[in-house]
C-alpha cells in the first residue's frame, strides 16, 4: 500500500472515530489498564473489561459540529430530546428579575453525546454552581432541586439568555470550561456532565421556539429558538 492511501485510510479514521473530551481520557487510560491485567488473568474478563472500555470512550466523544451561520438563532445546548417546553423564571442564583421565561429542556440519556456547546456566540456575563439531589432528569422538579450549574450570556446585540447544565439521575459530576467576562462561539464545546443528565436553556423574552416536545437534538447544530430582531428606527 503506498504512502498516499495510508494517509487517506489514517485521514478517513480520523473523520469517522470523533475526537474524546480531555475529561475522559483518565476513564479511558484506566479501563485500558484494567483490560491488560485482566486478559493476563482471565481471557473473558479481558473481554468484558475491554467492552466496558470501549463504552466509556463512546461516552466520552466529542464529535465535530458545524453550526448554522446565523447569529439569530438559538442552538441546542446538547445531544438528545426535547422533554418539555414551559413558562419558568431563571435560576435564582443568577440574580436575574423573577419573570418567567421560555424554558426548553433537553434529555440526555446515557447513550447521547454528553458534551455540551454553546447555544449562541457572545459573552459570558455570570456562572453559578448550586449543590443539589440526584433525581432523574426527565422530571419536570429536575430543573429546581437537583445540582446544576448555570451560565449567564450576552449576545453580541444585548440580549441574554441562560444554559443550565443539571445533573441526573446517574451523574454525579458537572464539569463547565468557560468563566465570566470570556468570548464564546455557538456551537463550541463548554462543558460535559457524566453520565446521563439534562440541559435546560431559557429563551429571552421574544424568542419564537423551533421545536416541539419529543424531538431529537443536536448540540450545536439544531435550532432551538429564533431571537427576536430588533427593529430599526
Amino acid at each position: 500500500m503506498s504512502a498516499n492511501s495510508l494517509g487517506h485510510a489514517a485521514r478517513l479514521i480520523r473523520e469517522t472515530l470523533p475526537p474524546i473530551h480531555p475529561a475522559g481520557r483518565p476513564f479511558i487510560a484506566g479501563g485500558v489498564a484494567a483490560t491488560l491485567l485482566l486478559r493476563k488473568l482471565s481471557p473473558r474478563l479481558g473481554l468484558l473489561a475491554g467492552l466496558g472500555t470501549l463504552a466509556t470512550a463512546a461516552f466520552f466523544r466529542e464529535p465535530r459540529r458545524v453550526p448554522p451561520l446565523r447569529d439569530d438563532l438559538v442552538l441546542s445546548a446538547a445531544d438528545g430530546v426535547v422533554s418539555l417546553i414551559e413558562e419558568a423564571s431563571p435560576p435564582a442564583e443568577l440574580g436575574l428579575p423573577d419573570q418567567p421565561l421560555t424554558r426548553v429542556s433537553v434529555f440526555l440519556s446515557v447513550f447521547d453525546v454528553h458534551v455540551q456547546r454553546m447555544p449562541v456566540r457572545g459573552t459570558v456575563e455570570k456562572v453559578a454552581y448550586r449543590p443539589g439531589k440526584f433525581l432523574s432528569a426527565d422530571l419536570d422538579k429536575a430543573s429546581e432541586d437537583n445540582e446544576r450549574n448555570s451560565v449567564l450570556l450576552r449576545t453580541a446585540s444585548g440580549q441574554r439568555l441562560v444554559v443550565v447544565q443539571i445533573a441526573g439521575l446517574v451523574a454525579r459530576r458537572i464539569v463547565c470550561q468557560v468563566g465570566e467576562g470570556e468570548h464564546v462561539e455557538a456551537g463550541s464545546t463548554y462543558g460535559l456532565i457524566r453520565f446521563g443528565s439534562r440541559v435546560d436553556t431559557y429563551l429571552p423574552p421574544g424568542s419564537r421556539v423551533l421545536v416541539r416536545e419529543g424531538q431529537r437534538t443536536i448540540g450545536g447544530e439544531t435550532p432551538l429558538a429564533e431571537l427576536e430582531i430588533a427593529k430599526k428606527d
